[in-house]
């Protein structure tokens, strides 16, 4: 195997790295294989100022465990500590977010100056100056993954979790560079957590409203909901969705009117011409959005980028993003998303949903909603609904453990888990945070409002819920600390969308339909078909920023654009008949969520080969079993859950059967001859 690491010559030289192998190979039973690894990490992390060759080889010396039974006392010893540490500096962080993540606090200036503020900044700087990373590094070296997919297997609980210790301090990174990564993200959450479309100000050609006065809808996620909404309404659903296609465009391309986006008085706009008016009369100017959308991109990725230099030769954030916390190679995830997009498939669901629409396809259709049960369904019966049964966030709050024992779970584990459950009302569309000590909750954000929960924030609230049930499992049942968590980010979505697509059913909703399966897998489908194009756009904008490192936000608006057509013409324009279309950078995620959006069709593939797997299972119990395994890499984790690699063939296969089904059901039934 190749080692990960080059050593700093500059400050440790090759005669004292292998004299202090040698000697400490000769006082230890721990193989000279690990002595070496560690030595020699901590030869590339030590810097002038942690001291002279001399202190090196002594420190080495007096800190280097000589025998198991003392490595296993001292990786208790930390991850005691830094339970300690990480579970209280994650308190203070949500403690200081809550006035700009839920509601019922009167906003001041200073709640976003609190919010950029990084608690674990200094934390990497800290633990260097008094050279406790060193003493982690030298004991727990770092495996990369390439060594980690070819030894997991044969590493025990323990061992796996010396592994995952040694995963902190591979870097040294600077706590000024983190604390910018951290204003930047910051910065960026605030933009998107605020940036809500005023929906009653939106009108078609004709000057019609389709919105209530106060309605609002935040980018992107509000607005796609509606949308797919929509889909249930016969008579004004499809006028809505081209308003609400017309407002992403003007998203990305940054040319919402200020005026509407302020709600000046007497201003309306119609999105479809994109065109303003006073007082529904005269055609007026207006004055577009600056392109502060690409200006946050451009900070987050300027001060990532910064950091680069604190890692091996050649290391970027892309590499980092997939390699180091995806566990996933890039070109594994590209090759896993293109197998889909070019499937032959896509055009045979394409053709479904022509027929079931009645119509052309339209570009927005990449969101069509209509494979899922709540399709059907009102939405203003499943709002009413969803507000009898949780007028408030205390009703919701208790009615949690009802909802795992409906799915599975026994009373006492389902009890169990929500007693670590807090549930707020968010300000933006909803996320899930989960705790770092056991002492701790997970908080559960979802929409409320003055009536209590709508459909919308029951669906998402489902959705962070499933995030919540991961994120307990995997801190209170995994054998050691240091494997809490999952593999990746698209485990935990995996989860969240099993809960999520159970909504309807724990409401009490029955579908008889024999067809639902082959429904409930082309949705799957479809979605994955969207989200993965949106997420090749997020890879590729990232590779060019890195290309134009120097760029501006005006550049960078229009290449984001261009990506976005050029993978839109590969991949969709062959079955939409629309070209050019830039609709696949309309994710928020893109802007304040770093190379995250990969983790929603990993999480969507991985949430099928789970459900095909849990079929005439009990899903509490599974559920309990996969996720306390913790955080191994993605294969190993796969292979000991259900038995098989991340692909995509399960998907194809089964998306194959329910084509041919569906098809079969939609022919004429044939008259009987006399």
């Amino acid at each position: 195997m190749t080692q990960f690491f080059t050593t700093n010559a500059q400050f440790i030289f090759e005669g004292t790295r292998k004299r202090t192998i040698q000697d400490l190979s000769g006082q230890s039973e721990i193989s000279k294989a690990v002595i070496e690894r560690g030595v020699e990490q901590m030869a590339m992390l030590w810097n002038y100022t942690d001291g002279t060759e001399t202190d090196f080889y002594n420190f080495c010396l007096a800190n280097f465990c000589k025998t198991k039974e003392e490595k296993k006392r001292l990786f208790d010893r930390v991850a005691e500590n830094f339970e300690t540490i990480f579970g209280h500096n994650n308190r203070i962080t949500l403690d200081l977010l809550r006035p700009t993540q839920v509601t019922g606090y009167n906003p001041m200036p200073v709640d976003d100056l609190f919010a950029t503020y990084d608690v674990n900044a200094h934390f990497s700087d800290d633990m260097f100056a008094n050279k406790t990373a060193l003493l982690v590094a030298l004991n727990f070296p770092y495996f990369n993954l390439d060594e980690k997919e070819y030894n997991g297997h044969k590493w025990n609980e323990t061992e796996w979790g010396y592994v995952r210790l040694g995963d902190y301090f591979h870097s040294r990174v600077p706590a000024n560079l983190q604390q910018n990564i951290a204003t930047a993200l910051a910065n960026a959450d605030q933009y998107i957590s605020n940036y809500n479309i005023p929906m009653w100000l939106i009108a078609n050609g004709s000057s019609n409203r389709y919105w209530s006065y106060g309605t609002k809808l935040i980018t992107h996620w509000g607005l796609r909901d509606e949308l797919k909404a929509a889909y249930a309404d016969t008579y004004r659903g499809l006028i809505k969705q081209q308003l609400i296609y017309g407002i992403m465009k003007a998203i990305i391309d940054q040319s919402i009117p200020a005026e509407i986006m302020n709600e000046t008085e007497g201003y309306y706009w119609k999105p479809i011409t994109n065109k303003t008016y006073l007082y529904e009369l005269v055609e007026v100017g207006s004055t577009p959005e600056p392109n502060t959308r690409y200006k946050h991109l451009l900070n987050v990725f300027k001060a990532v980028r910064a950091t680069d230099k604190c890692y091996d030769e050649g290391s970027t954030y892309i590499s980092r993003r997939f390699e180091s916390e995806l566990e996933m190679k890039l070109e594994d995830v590209e090759n896993l998303f293109i197998s889909l997009l070019t499937s032959p498939q896509v055009k045979q669901v394409a053709e479904i949903i022509t027929k079931r629409l009645g119509r052309k396809l339209q570009p927005f259709d990449i969101w069509y909603d209509g494979f899922k049960s709540r399709s059907t369904l009102n939405q203003d019966s499943l709002d009413m609904a969803v507000r009898a049964k949780y007028p408030n966030v205390n009703a919701f709050q208790k009615d949690l453990p009802n909802i795992l024992i409906k799915l599975g779970f026994t009373p006492q584990k389902a009890n169990y888990i929500c007693q670590y459950v807090q549930v707020d009302p968010s300000v933006g569309a909803g996320h899930a945070w989960g705790a770092e000590m056991r002492t701790d909750k997970s908080m559960l954000r979802t929409r409320f409002t003055n009536e209590g929960m709508d459909y919308k924030g029951y669906n998402i609230g489902t959705h962070e819920f499933g995030h919540n049930v991961e994120q307990t499992i995997s801190l209170h049942d995994v054998p050691n600390y240091f494997l809490k968590g999952v593999p990746n980010t698209a485990f935990t979505e995996a989860l969240a969308f099993t809960f999520q697509g159970k909504d309807l059913e724990l409401l009490g909703y029955k579908n008889n339909d024999e067809m639902t399966e082959s429904l409930n897998t082309l949705d799957i489908f479809w979605s994955c078909y969207e989200i993965m194009g949106v997420s090749l756009v997020d890879i590729k904008v990232w590779q060019w920023m890195y290309q134009h490192p120097d760029t501006d936000a005006a550049e960078l608006k229009y290449a984001v654009m261009r990506i976005a057509k050029e993978v839109w013409n590969q991949y969709y324009a062959p079955v939409f008949g629309y070209e050019e279309q830039t609709i696949l950078a309309i994710y928020s995620h893109m802007i304040d969520a770093p190379l995250y959006l990969s983790a929603y069709p990993i999480g969507h593939i991985i949430d099928f080969q789970i459900g095909n797997y849990l079929k005439n299972k009990n899903l509490g119990n599974e559920v309990c079993r996969m996720y306390a395994m913790g955080k191994l890499t993605p294969k190993l984790w796969m292979e000991r859950a259900v038995g098989t690699q991340i692909n995509t063939t399960e998907l194809l296969t089964s998306t194959q059967t329910a084509i041919d089904k569906i098809k079969e059901a939609m022919k004429p039934s044939k008259k009987l001859k006399k």
